[in-house]
């Protein structure tokens, strides 16, 4: 399907919410646009009903998650002893390794129809940490690529230095799309002291607020990370 120029995008924002509930509710919203896509397959071009896209944002109280490819073993605290750093751990259908979510943390799932912009996972991908990378450079921070590794990176082609800014991990369906990145804002970087980062045991993590030695207004990271997705994908968003 040929890409629809500025396609409307709902954009949805969470807040701080519980990872289990933002992922039943991106879930929901995965199920849908599979079953619009499905019924589509029976009808007539004439008959056949739009897919939504939708961005969200949000927030995560302190929590461990682990890809469907992921290594339990990249958890180094015992999970008894989650409740005494006020943390949870969760099993989940994404790609990738084990992360951290947490307070001050801009994750964004898109749950998008890719159908309608591009079928080219590597090139969603991509697309994502292109947006982190722009949005980075509006606050005087230097981002790129790790070939071979997902997310953006800072001093990445310095091994010794290099340290991630921005994990992804996404599943896709009958192209389309969910779960997706993990900006760190003014994240509490100790948690990442528990796990083994994406499994990657010789490259650091960092933020935001580490880099530029202050907090962040997370209001207006946001609001440029929403202008450079709109940029590069196209969209509307509503």
């Amino acid at each position: 399907m040929n890409q629809v120029i500025n396609c409307k995008t709902r954009f949805i924002h969470l807040g701080l919410i519980d990872y289990q509930k933002a992922w039943d509710y991106q879930a929901s919203l995965f199920s849908k646009t599979l079953e619009v896509k499905k019924e589509n397959r029976e009808l007539p071009a004439a008959r056949q009903q739009p897919t939504e896209n939708f961005l969200i944002f949000c927030e995560h109280p302190h929590v461990f998650t682990l890809g469907k490819s992921g290594d339990e073993a990249n958890l180094k605290i015992k999970k008894e002893d989650l409740r005494t750093i006020n943390a949870s751990f969760i099993h989940t259908n994404r790609g990738g390794d084990i992360t951290y979510h947490g307070p001050g943390q801009l994750v964004g799932y898109p749950v998008l129809d890719l159908e309608n912009f591009f079928t080219d996972i590597h090139r969603y991908m991509r697309t994502l940490e292109e947006a982190v990378i722009l949005t980075l450079q509006e606050f005087g921070i230097k981002a790129g690529r790790i070939p071979g590794l997902t997310g953006v990176w800072l001093d990445e082609n310095h091994p010794k230095r290099a340290r991630k800014i921005c994990a992804l991990g996404v599943k896709t369906s009958r192209w389309v799309t969910m779960h997706g990145f993990a900006f760190n804002v003014n994240t509490n970087l100790t948690y990442f002291d528990y796990i083994v980062p994406c499994g990657i045991h010789d490259k650091a993590v960092t933020s935001m607020a580490a880099e530029m030695n202050a907090q962040q207004d997370l209001k207006q990271v946001e609001a440029v990370l929403k202008d450079k997705l709109e940029q590069l994908f196209e969209l509307v968003l509503i």
